[in-house]
């Protein structure tokens, strides 16, 4: 017992400085999974044809197919495509952000068509575009009521992180974690070490999307979105 105390001590600065890259990663996909799932879940509600199709297949893609599969695919895969290599933590935020944007979209699409439908005839009645309707109407209100759902991605993107340390060069928390595990043969402490900052992160998190709820909040609607 007091081995492992020592053992956490003197490798707890390093896991710190990995969980830092850890909330690096998952902000980055957080914040491409909503770059794109936005747009992607427009598509999906007024798109025409085409559009709901290409739409269809990157979800269909991105939800179906296994984190550790894409995060292979994108590391050691992409670079022949594209000549020059991408680091890891550039394969593991384009990854995660992907499949991210994936299930986003549909907690966005959830939002938007728990709105009122006549909204965006009303815009047009006003003279509004539908692009104008869907920018200065619709999103506001979808964005707002989204939040619920948007927080649990947030936790999901967590736990999908610690995959990323498969990859060795990110130097995330998971990756120094395992290596001080490996390194002490100690691997109960610094597993359970791992855990409490994982919990801890989520626990954070989860505190700030619920001061973000409350300040957005639309009285009269009941927030959330569906995937």
């Amino acid at each position: 017992m007091v081995a492992s105390l020592s053992n956490i001590y003197e490798a707890l600065p390093n896991i710190l400085a990995g969980s830092v890259v850890t909330v690096g990663i998952v902000l980055c996909s957080l914040s491409l999974g909503f770059i794109l799932g936005v747009p992607l879940s427009v598509g999906q509600v007024y798109g025409n044809r085409p559009i709901r199709a290409g739409v269809g297949f990157f979800v269909w893609f991105f939800r179906g197919t296994p984190i550790l599969v894409l995060l292979f695919l994108f590391y050691y895969g992409l670079p022949v495509f594209l000549g020059f290599d991408i680091s890891a933590f550039a394969a593991s935020c384009l990854v995660l952000g992907f499949a991210s944007a994936a299930y986003q979209s549909q907690i966005f699409r959830g939002s938007i068509q728990a709105l009122p439908q006549g909204q965006l005839k009303a815009a047009r009645a006003l003279g509004m575009t539908d692009a104008q309707g869907i920018v200065q109407i619709i999103l506001p209100q979808a964005l707002r009521l989204a939040i619920p759902g948007w927080t649990n991605e947030f936790s999901i993107l967590l736990k999908d992180s610690a995959l990323v340390f498969v990859l060795g060069g990110a130097q995330d928390m998971m990756a120094r974690s395992h290596f001080a595990a490996s390194r002490t043969h100690d691997p109960i402490a610094f597993y359970l070490t791992a855990g409490v900052l994982y919990y801890l992160i989520t626990l954070a998190g989860l505190r700030a999307m619920r001061v973000l709820e409350k300040k957005t909040h639309i009285p009269g609607y009941a927030t959330g979105g569906g995937a």
